[in-house]
């Protein structure tokens, strides 16, 4: 009777230390198991995928109007009128130099001028005179009352005294003459703002001399005046895309001073020939101004700039954020279900630094890979979502 009861107690012992087994391989495996790679996804959704060039070097911006001044002449600054900073209006005079003797000059020529217009009148009166005394002489010699030598006598003091009269107006001219030239003589020794604008720099102080730059040795300017009303930015692109840029393309300025502000513009200008520096890329310099001039107040000539110029545009089509590309137009799907990761070839359009267009492989919906730069991020790995990324939108630039 014992033998078959110890028999019955075998096999149920054998089950039990099984599963205690099982339970510790299981555990194990769990605890040795590869842990999940930590990824960030996004899912892909329709947008706007834009082919745009960007300079090659920073950009700098430029006021429209920038004039680097100094008089026409040399000499020691007399008076200084305006000061670094200081906005002015076209026309007024930023700075005079010592002239007291062209003043000096100018005033003897309008006294000369004075004394000519008096001279004039006078000679002027004297030949009326002696010309109505000739036209009375011709009637009393028509009635024979004098003789024809009294007649021309009387004819050519007339003659003489207008004459007179027309040499003293010729006086009056030159007098006027050499009031113009010491008045320009006068406006060589003054300095005036060709535009309104803000002084930028002041070199020089009252009492200095000032010079102006001779042919091939510059000099700095007096003044450095800037019309601060109309900026533009000035920045070079590889000549391998100067192709694609024409004149009233729309692009966006962003700045190093401002960042995370994006500014509108249009190119306005480019350059018709390609610069060929030693040691640089050969690029051609395009000019974009701002397209609102009022949200330039606060910027200053000379920051740096970056400028990226939009040729073509691709709205409402499938796209990816660019870096979720592999080598080859491959990207990494994560399947639903097992959390594991799937590499698809796709097919690629247009295409920028942000974004690009996917014509096949793929479709809206879908997760895939955008933190291909983490360690063990491959093709079939098992994987935990760090982050959701949220729906793609803006202008994708």
């Amino acid at each position: 009777m014992d033998l078959p009861t110890k028999a019955r107690k075998f096999p149920l012992r054998l089950i039990l230390a099984l599963a205690l087994l099982a339970l510790l391989f299981a555990a194990g495996w769990y605890g040795t198991r590869a842990k999940p790679v930590v990824v960030v996804v996004t899912q892909v959704e329709p947008g706007t995928v834009e082919a745009t060039v960007a300079n090659t070097r920073a950009g700098t911006v430029k006021a429209c109007r920038r004039a680097r001044l100094a008089p026409q002449s040399g000499g020691q600054i007399a008076h200084l009128l305006v000061h670094e900073g200081e906005r002015v209006k076209a026309g007024q005079v930023l700075l005079e130099l010592w002239n007291e003797d062209l003043s000096a000059q100018e005033k003897l020529s309008r006294q000369q001028l004075n004394s000519a217009q008096a001279g004039i009148q006078q000679a002027c009166t004297v030949a009326a005179q002696f010309e109505r005394d000739a036209e009375r002489t011709r009637e009393l010699k028509a009635r024979g009352f004098v003789s024809d030598a009294r007649l021309d006598q009387a004819v050519s003091d007339a003659k003489a005294r207008r004459a007179a009269c027309d040499a003293a107006r010729t006086d009056a001219g030159q007098a006027r003459e050499r009031i113009a030239v010491a008045r320009a003589g006068m406006d060589r020794t003054q300095l005036r703002a060709p535009f309104d604008g803000i002084v930028a720099e002041v070199t020089g102080e009252l009492g200095e001399f000032t010079t102006p730059s001779p042919p091939g040795i510059p000099t700095p300017p007096a003044i450095d005046l800037i019309d601060d009303s109309c900026l533009y930015v000035s920045a070079p692109i590889d000549e391998v895309d100067a192709p694609h840029v024409q004149v009233g393309m729309l692009a966006r300025i962003t700045l190093d001073a401002m960042p995370g502000r994006h500014f509108g513009g249009k190119v306005r200008r480019i350059a018709p020939y390609v610069l060929d520096l030693e040691k640089q890329a050969r690029t051609v310099e395009v000019e974009v101004q701002f397209d609102d001039p009022a949200a330039t107040k606060a910027l200053l000539v000379g920051y740096s700039a970056d400028v990226e110029i939009v040729y073509t545009t691709h709205p409402n089509v499938v796209r990816i954020p660019t870096a979720a590309l592999l080598e080859g137009d491959k990207v990494l799907v994560l399947r639903p279900g097992d959390e594991r990761l799937e590499e698809r070839q796709v097919r690629t359009g247009l295409s920028n630094w942000e974004y690009s267009e996917i014509t096949g492989g793929l479709k809206a919906g879908e997760q895939i890979v955008t933190s291909l730069d983490r360690a063990g991020v491959k093709a079939g790995v098992r994987v935990a979502v760090e982050q959701a990324g949220s729906k793609p939108n803006g202008h994708g630039k």
